[in-house]
């Protein structure tokens, strides 16, 4: 963290809390690295590993430059897996109770690449058959020990202490989140209300000491007009090398989505102007345009093949219509196969649970991806009726609407329970927040990063 010598106004320090977050960003970005390297050198740790156990003996430098080509292959695979599931994200040493099933999937599927690769290209054959088998083994041990204890060595171990101000529900997600992971260089000793500070005699540094502890950060809402009364308690402490943040960009910063606590009328005029991103918008058209033909054509493959399934369950029609939410509000058409049975009432069909699962259903979107309706990556389109009742009930929820939306978004690669096609406010509100964050940080580099997250969740069969 970095401290905020003197300021005198708001302007200031959210100034300085640019500062501090590129610190923080930067710090992320290296830990990444560093990871990176680690599991590049375990991996050619293992195969060495594998070759020692095969041959019962060191084995000599011939022997292991010789498997070094073929397996470079898989190593460069094996990383670029690990970037697809998420083990490279700045959350990488924070969410270890998902961590054993996320390194399984990755171990799987460098598993299948690497027996594919192997078998099928004669080329690159490895003999004897069984040092492949070994290292897949010994890497997965060694990768699992690495990631599981090993990178809690790059955790900070002096925590700056903090006071979080603020009693919203995003306060309290900010709190356990930061206190509960080791990855955060900062630890909250005290949560402490705007009007606690308002009513109290708090002032200088009698702040300093909360339960014995002497405070140096202060976690605040900025941009809250009852935070900004109060800014004058904390006046001096500014002079005893105690630092500012925002509570909202550090949210932001921390859940990769938009705090709807913070939203109003000044936020969407700064951060939803399109002026800024026509030639992205430009660019991303053509590229959905190109990608669309590509990936369309190639999907053409698989048409037969849902054309006889979907006959062969119920002898319906193959493809359907649907009413959504399209970009400026308009009703658009998309294409889908159908998956849920034509009489009432209706049900999941059981081929059409298959394509629900594989996403397979959704492959003719792709045509209204060539047809303009819809990007390749964006927030999902809305049923109209849910829209519309979402609009009344959730403040600003138009606002999505401002973008084209999307086969894929970030919503749906982050979101663990997402709404479906019934009502529900909460699993909305929570999407509304991750379709702001999309809205305000769209990118090139944000949409390559969806599209290969989307990988992730089509490998493993989840999501909406």
């Amino acid at each position: 963290m970095c401290w905020i010598k003197t300021t005198t106004n708001i302007t200031q320090l959210t100034t300085e809390y640019s500062y501090c977050m590129t610190n923080i960003n930067t710090r992320n970005n290296q830990v990444s690295v560093i990871i990176f390297l680690a599991d590049v050198v375990i991996l050619v740790f293992s195969l060495w590993i594998t070759l020692l156990i095969r041959h019962t003996e060191i084995p000599s430098s011939a022997l292991f430059y010789g498997h070094i080509a073929p397996f470079s292959f898989i190593f460069l695979i094996s990383t670029f897996v690990f970037f697809i599931v998420g083990l490279y994200g700045k959350h990488t040493l924070v969410f270890k109770r998902k961590l054993t099933l996320t390194i399984l999937q990755a171990q799987a599927i460098n598993a299948i690449v690497a027996v594919l690769f192997f078998y099928f290209i004669p080329y690159f054959g490895i003999t004897p058959k069984i040092n492949l088998f070994i290292y897949l083994v010994i890497s997965s041990i060694l990768i699992f020990i690495w990631r599981l204890y090993g990178t809690g060595l790059l955790s900070s171990k002096k925590k700056e202490k903090a006071i979080l101000v603020g009693e919203n529900k995003e306060t309290k997600e900010l709190f356990d989140e930061i206190n509960n992971n080791n990855q955060y260089s900062l630890k909250f000793i005290s949560v402490v209300g705007i009007d606690e500070i308002k009513s109290s005699g708090i002032s200088g540094k009698s702040t300093l000491m909360v339960c014995g502890e002497r405070i140096t950060l202060v976690v605040i809402d900025l941009l809250n007009t009852k935070t900004e009364a109060s800014l004058c308690k904390f006046y001096n402490l500014i002079f005893s090398g105690v630092g500012f943040v925002d509570k909202n960009s550090l949210y932001e910063n921390v859940f990769d989505r938009i705090p709807l606590s913070l939203l109003s009328y000044s936020w969407f005029l700064e951060n939803t102007s399109s002026s800024s991103h026509i030639l992205y918008d430009i660019f991303k058209q053509l590229m959905d345009v190109v990608m669309a033909i590509i990936l369309g054509v190639f999907s053409l493959v698989v048409y037969p093949f849902v054309w006889l399934f979907i006959k062969l369950d119920d002898g319906g029609a193959v493809f359907i219509k649907q009413k959504r939410v399209g970009k400026d509000n308009k009703i658009i058409k998309i294409f889908k196969f159908r998956s849920m049975t034509a009489s009432e009432p209706k049900k999941i069909t059981r081929i059409g649970l298959f394509l629900r699962k594989t996403r397979i259903d959704e492959l003719p979107q792709l045509w209204n991806v060539l047809r303009g309706d819809i990007s390749l990556i964006g927030p999902r389109p809305e049923i109209p009726n849910l829209a519309k009742h979402y609009a009344k009930e959730i403040p600003y929820y138009n606002i999505r609407h401002i973008v084209k939306p999307g086969l894929s978004g970030w919503a749906q690669i982050h979101q663990e329970k997402p709404p479906k096609f019934d009502i529900s406010i909460k699993e909305t509100k929570t999407k509304l927040s991750y379709d702001f964050y999309y809205i305000k940080n769209r990118s090139f580099l944000l949409d390559i990063k969806i599209a290969l997250f989307t990988l992730k969740t089509l490998a493993s069969r989840t999501g909406r």
